[in-house]
């Protein structure tokens, strides 16, 4: 089974893209390339719709990893069977995302690379979605939603730039200290590891979306800090007024 191109990874901005089915079943679709990033590393899967040659268009509801290195499946929003049915390897597609959902799930990813650098512990659980995003810190310390609001603010308005970069195995088995996530390691066996960078506030390794520059994340809160348990301090981040995409 070939692996899909994950245009995704080199630019987080890339609406849609042409494509050939690969593969087509009950799970859903797989492409040969896709900009439709698959569930993971706490990120929630895109949703968008995959447009046949005809016109006729996919409900694609989740984006999901296979059952092997490298498979994306598109998965269908319920009721389109016979749509499915339709597709074939071969046949070309045009995969186009949810763009507004996408460029919410960047703000939010990019915004919890800023808590990691106002909050220097280990995280042990993380979520992005749509409509919030929340890190779970390895701490028994109290926090302060006032200060974390404040230090927010500053590097979104500092406007740092955001990149992406790689580096082998061996460099990141040099500074393991790159690594916050307890429960979420980088894939290896590929000899490279993905890095997001902000200029002068964090650099980690990530796999996700994120925006070009802090201040496209716009204005952002703390909306819950929980006690979870004795050694895990939950934050809940939420835009702070409506989001147009």
């Amino acid at each position: 089974m070939p692996t899909t191109e994950e245009l995704f990874r080199e630019d987080a901005a890339l609406a849609e893209c042409s494509a050939l089915v690969t593969a087509s079943d009950e799970r859903g679709v797989q492409l040969d390339r896709t900009v439709f990033y698959p569930q993971g590393g706490g990120q929630a899967g895109d949703r968008g719709e995959l447009v046949l040659e005809d016109g006729s268009v996919l409900a694609i509801a989740d984006t999901r990893k296979g059952a092997l290195p490298g498979e994306i499946v598109h998965v269908p929003a319920a009721g389109q069977e016979a749509l499915l049915a339709r597709l074939a390897p071969g046949q070309r597609v045009l995969a186009r995302i949810d763009v507004q959902r996408r460029r919410r799930h960047m703000r939010f990813h990019t915004a919890t690379h800023l808590l990691c650098a106002l909050v220097p512990h280990a995280v042990d659980g993380c979520s992005i979605t749509a409509d919030y995003a929340r890190l779970d810190f390895h701490m028994n310390e109290p926090l302060a939603r006032e200060a974390l609001d404040a230090g927010l603010a500053r590097l979104v308005a500092e406007a740092h730039p955001v990149h992406q970069r790689w580096i082998s195995e061996a460099e990141l088995d040099a500074n393991p200290s790159l690594v916050r996530s307890m429960s979420v390691q980088p894939p290896r066996g590929l000899g490279r590891i993905r890095v997001i960078e902000i200029d002068g506030v964090d650099m980690q390794p990530c796999g996700g979306t994120h925006v070009a520059n802090t201040a496209e994340i716009g204005p952002i809160v703390v909306t819950k800090i929980e006690k979870k348990s004795a050694m895990t301090r939950r934050v809940v981040l939420g835009f702070a007024k409506p989001a147009e995409g």
